[in-house]
């Protein structure tokens, strides 16, 4: 069954700074943010992504301009166009709909991505990878309440998806300020997936621990403020 996010769980504007200041540093350390916690886009959009910014900062260093996001659109685009191609012919592939979504993803296009994504996911409506990237996009793209309810919506396909407790867990703490929500998701990401690597499974720990230190200072922060505002 998917997690749902509480109403009455929905931390303050201070706890949600404080938290992803706190998370911040979690990530610098582990390498961890809204993603894939098990496996990454795939390497062929990577690639052909790598090139595309490698193509444009070249291009950029020489015309002495900064890459820009239109910069970046164009040069995705332009990687995408072959696999856009093959897709009026076959226009529910989902193979091909997700590498396009990946080059855009990675070219910082979320809107574009979030597209391509939802078509693949139309298309393949159990495939619980290709909805939980759907989800990191639409969330990317400031749709945090669509993101959501795209994660309910695999995980109601697999509960036990780490990739999408994961995100369920970062989305509902960065986008809803949503402390206790995260800790239910990432509890139970640790509790059925015991097979994640020693590091991944310190990592979510770690964050874990980071959200607890959090809200536990969280009684303590708002008496002192009341009693200031009494004095």
């Amino acid at each position: 069954m998917a997690l749902e996010p509480s109403a009455d769980s929905v931390a303050s504007p201070t706890f949600a700074a404080k938290s992803v200041y706190l998370l911040a540093v979690v990530f610098l350390a582990t390498g961890l943010a809204v993603g894939y916690l098990l496996t990454g886009i795939p390497a062929a959009a990577t690639s052909s992504a790598s090139s595309a910014a490698t193509t444009t900062s070249g291009a950029a260093a020489m015309g002495g301009h900064p890459v820009t996001m239109a910069d970046m659109k164009h040069m995705a685009d332009m990687q995408a166009a072959p696999l856009l191609d093959k897709l009026k012919s076959d226009p529910n592939n989902v193979a091909l709909l997700t590498q396009v979504a990946s080059m855009y993803h990675i070219s910082h296009q979320f809107s574009d991505a979030a597209v391509y994504y939802g078509r693949a996911a139309q298309a393949d409506p159990k495939n619980v990878p290709v909805r939980t990237k759907y989800a990191i996009s639409l969330y990317r793209s400031g749709d945090v309440d669509g993101a959501l309810a795209q994660l309910n919506q695999a995980l109601s396909d697999d509960p036990r998806d780490a990739n999408c407790l994961f995100n369920l867990g970062m989305i509902r703490l960065q986008g809803k300020g949503d402390a206790h929500g995260a800790l239910a998701a990432w509890q139970l990401l640790l509790k059925t997936n015991p097979q994640l690597s020693p590091d991944r499974k310190a990592a979510v720990q770690e964050l874990v621990a980071h959200v607890l230190q959090s809200t536990a200072s969280q009684p303590a922060a708002k008496g002192a403020a009341n009693h200031a505002g009494n004095d």
